[in-house]
């Protein structure tokens, strides 16, 4: 089970051109939107990684507009778990269980699921906030991620299982973001 006091959220690069053109974008952004609104409400710690900003360009709006206060950790290597930058600023949060959200599920999201349970870390990758260019590369990244001990989860039940019980404070806010 997750757990608020010991979750960090880990946004992989949805960025520009590329996030444009994967399979069930508008699902893919309501739903990173809804994980990210849903870790600021319930005060899960944010890392948040670009690939080659440069040459990717910037997060997506949908995303972005609700990290202003967070630096993306830039980063060169598929896996976020390749970055130190990285790897120190998941290190400072002091969380073993880790939410994985973004793209592209069978490139850097399935490098970096399998490294950080490579570090020891619980993974958890959020099935409907993760998507590839093509359907069947996100199919076959999901079951090679599960194959190595990343879980599988989707965003109602991360959300709704960390908070654990509908009496949470933050439960009427959570019901309004997933709706």
């Amino acid at each position: 089970m997750l757990k608020i006091d010991n979750t960090a959220l880990v946004i992989v690069d949805v960025q520009g051109k590329l996030a444009q053109m994967m399979s069930d974008k508008e699902t893919l952004f309501a739903n990173l939107e809804r994980m990210v609104k849903g870790a600021r409400i319930l005060g899960l710690p944010i890392v948040w990684a670009e690939q080659n900003p440069t040459k990717l360009g910037a997060t997506i709006t949908e995303v972005s507009q609700h990290l202003a206060d967070i630096k993306p950790v830039s980063k060169m290597s598929f896996s976020c778990a390749g970055c130190e930058d990285f790897n120190q600023a998941l290190q400072d949060t002091q969380c073993n269980q880790v939410l994985v959200v973004g793209i592209e599920a069978h490139i850097c999201v399935y490098q970096t699921a399998t490294g950080l349970v490579d570090a020891g870390y619980d993974v958890e990758v959020v099935t409907d906030a993760v998507s590839s260019r093509f359907a069947h590369n996100k199919d076959v990244g999901l079951k090679k991620m599960k194959s190595r001990g990343v879980a599988l989860t989707s965003t109602e039940m991360a959300l709704f299982e960390l908070m654990e019980t509908a009496e949470h404070p933050d439960f009427r806010a959570i019901q309004q973001v997933v709706k």
